[in-house]
Parts: structure tokens; sequence; C-alpha cells
């Protein structure tokens, strides 16, 4: 299989499927420490902390300290949310607040017991 198939079929793979040690990478995009970004980190932490438990690499750019990260991604308003990995790509804007939207944002699946 070429490199392009295979990378392909693992991304399809870990679009349908998210093994328990799927890594994400995220990037979240905040505007210094206003009260909006600050719940934002801490909300994030604390759903990245629940749900993934080690799994995940986050990181924090202030879009007033690096200006040019925030214009190399397109962000045009923060708080941001970048999940890079696992496939596909996802933003999710604002603080981070409703739970379910962050979940359904990193493709993951919260089991409810009916």
């Amino acid at each position: 299989m070429t490199n392009q198939a295979e990378n392909f079929q693992r991304a399809m793979e870990g679009f349908f499927a998210r093994p328990d040690d799927t890594h994400y990478i995220l990037s979240l995009f905040i505007t210094g420490a206003t009260p909006k970004s600050t719940r934002a980190v801490k909300n994030l932490i604390a759903i990245c902390d629940r749900y993934l438990q080690g799994r995940y690499e986050l990181e924090v750019i202030d879009i007033y300290q690096q200006p040019e990260r925030a214009q190399k991604e397109g962000i045009i308003a923060a708080p941001t949310l970048i999940k890079t990995l696992p496939l596909p790509l996802r933003r999710l804007v604002g603080d981070m607040s409703d739970e379910d939207r962050v979940l359904a944002g990193l493709g993951l699946r919260v089991k409810t017991n009916v």
C-alpha cells in the first residue's frame, strides 16, 4: 500500500473508532487573562482530564503575545480551540462551558444510562 493510502486508512480508522490510546493534539487560542479566556482554559482542562486522562497535549496560545500564530491559523474569534489530531480537524469557539458540545467537537462519545 502506498504511503498516501496508508495515511488515508489510518485517518478513516481514527474517524470511525476512538481506541482508548488515541492521542489528542489541541491548541486553545485565548485573549490574555480575560474572564472568558480563563474560563475556557479551566473548562477545557477539566474536560480533558476527565475524558482523555493523560492522552492529550494542550497548547494555550495568547493571541496578544503571538499574533502571527493566530493569523496563520485564521483565528477571528477567541477563545478558539483547534483539534489537530485525531482527524478530522475541528474548531470550537467559546468558553468551553458546554461540555456536550466540546465532547462532540473532540469526537468523543459519552455513554448515558437510559
